[in-house]
Formats: C-alpha cells, structure tokens, sequence
C-alpha cells in the first residue's frame, strides 16, 4: 500500500507517521507543473538544473523502478482531482446531504465497475488485455534452457527468466504482467500469457475488489439516534473571509490538458497553416 499526492508536507508526514506507508510524488501534474513554474526560461543548463531538481526530490518518490513496494501504474493523483470536480455542485450542500451526494456517487461507481468485472469474459482485464495486444514487435528468441532466454531486440540483448518471471529491462518485474521481451519467448513456446500475469489484473480479483456493495441509507424518521445527539445543537463554526478572489473550485488541468495538440490556424492568402495573411510571404494560392 502507498498514498500519491503533491508534496505537501502534512501530507507527506501524516503519510509517514501515522500510516507508516511510503509516499510517492504526483509525477505527471504536481511534479512537472513545478519542473515547468521554476525553470520556464530557456537555457543551456536547463536540463542540468531539473536533472538536480529531480535527483533532489528522490528518485524513489517519482520512479517506479526505484520504488520500495510496487506501486503498479499509478503515477499521479488525477483520481483525486476527478473525484474533487464531480463534487463541486455537491459542496455547497448541508454536510448531511453532501455526505449522502457521495455515497451515492460511489454507490452507482461500486455497482458500475462490478457490473464491467462480471462481464468481463477475457482472461484479464480491459487495459490489462490491451497491453498485451499492442505487444507484437519481432524480436530474435534464443533459448538457453527450459525457461531462459535470450532476445535480440534494437540492437541489445535481454535476458528473460520464464520460471522467476524476469527481464533483465525490468519492466516484466515492476508491471508483473510479461513485458514485449516476455511476450516474444511466450508467443515461440506457444504458452498461454495468463499464468505469468499477476493476479490482480484478472477479473476474479476485479470481482472481489467491488463485491461488497455501498448500501443506501434509511430514511432519516427511521434513524436510531441516540438522545444526547439528537437534543445536541450544532452551531456553524466561525468563519472569517479571507481578502483576495476565492480559490478555483474546479481541478486543475493536467499539462496535456493545456498545452496538447491544438489546429494551427490557415493563411487566408496562401492557404498553408501556422502563419496568417499579414505574415505571410508566399504568393496566393490557385485555385
């Protein structure tokens, strides 16, 4: 188990002495937005300076590979930031009905995702599947046992262990699930994929995660409430209004968010994109 977030430094000790679990920096968003904040201008020792950046930040916050405990694919906590934009209307609820706004949302996901698994008639699950779709590079396979092997791929060389569920790239450990170079020695021995896979990306195991359903709530004039809470009058807590525009309610957006491919706009003199007509040095175009 481990926790991903920005680098907020409660979180990060609340993380560690009150959880004891290791902590892993939000690289995707958190961490390259600030790789972008502080070093935005251009020049020659940039990659020097977000190489030190990075190396101060520790490779294992950021890195799956330099990883304590196997953190799968999970690298940022973009999870967290949907759950915060589906709950914006919800907020400015009574605490009773934003409580019960959530546990609905997560009812109808729980319900959901258990559907999916039980129709899920694939050995393993949808990106789970996909990921060994996609895998059919051709590679040279040398066998040197029964279950090690040696695959010539780009010009190197990388050793696969069948029986440990090895590869010397790594990524057959980290992902535990068989990596292009795993893939190639199972497709040459004709040996089903499945066995080698972990079983968390099987749908039994999809299965059990959302068995357990998130019952509704009676309604409120069945509650058994005790006296002392009933007879109890909550006052609001104090509230100062800070100076300044109110914060954002909607998440950030993530860098491919903002900065992804966008339409270049057209020249209306020569028809070519990335320029318009009054810097345009090309001749008009024919019809």
């Amino acid at each position: 188990m481990c926790v991903v977030s920005d680098r907020n430094e409660s979180i990060v000790k609340a993380v560690s002495r009150i959880y004891n679990i290791p902590h892993y920096a939000c690289t995707f968003h958190h961490l390259w937005k600030n790789v972008k904040t502080l070093y935005k201008k251009s020049h020659d020792s940039l990659s020097e300076v977000v190489k030190n950046y990075l190396e101060l930040a520790g490779y294992d916050k950021w890195a799956r590979v330099y990883a304590p405990v196997d953190r799968g694919t999970v690298m940022t906590s973009n999870i967290a930031e949907c759950i915060n934009a589906c709950l914006v209307e919800a907020r400015e609820l009574p605490i009773y009905d934003f409580l019960e706004e959530i546990r609905q949302m997560f009812g109808r996901w729980n319900f959901k995702n258990h559907t999916s698994a039980s129709n899920t008639f694939t050995k393993l699950c949808g990106k789970a599947q996909e990921m060994l779709a996609e895998l059919s590079l051709r590679m040279t396979v040398v066998a040197t046992s029964n279950y090690v092997h040696s695959v010539r791929h780009e010009g190197e060389t990388f050793i696969v262990c069948l029986e440990k569920k090895t590869c010397t790239s790594r990524r057959f450990q980290v992902d535990e699930i068989p990596c292009s170079h795993a893939w190639a020695v199972l497709k040459k021995k004709f040996l089903d994929p499945e066995p080698y896979c972990s079983d968390l990306y099987k749908p039994n195991t999809l299965l059990v995660t959302y068995a357990n359903a998130i019952n509704p709530l009676p309604d409120r004039k069945d509650w058994n409430v005790p006296a002392y809470v009933e007879n109890e009058i909550v006052k609001p807590p104090k509230f100062k209004k800070l100076p300044g525009r109110p914060p954002k309610k909607l998440r950030d957006k993530t860098y491919s968010e903002l900065y992804g491919k966008k339409n270049k706009n057209s020249c209306s003199t020569c028809g070519q994109k990335g320029h318009n007509r009054r810097s345009c040095r090309n001749g008009p175009r024919t019809e």
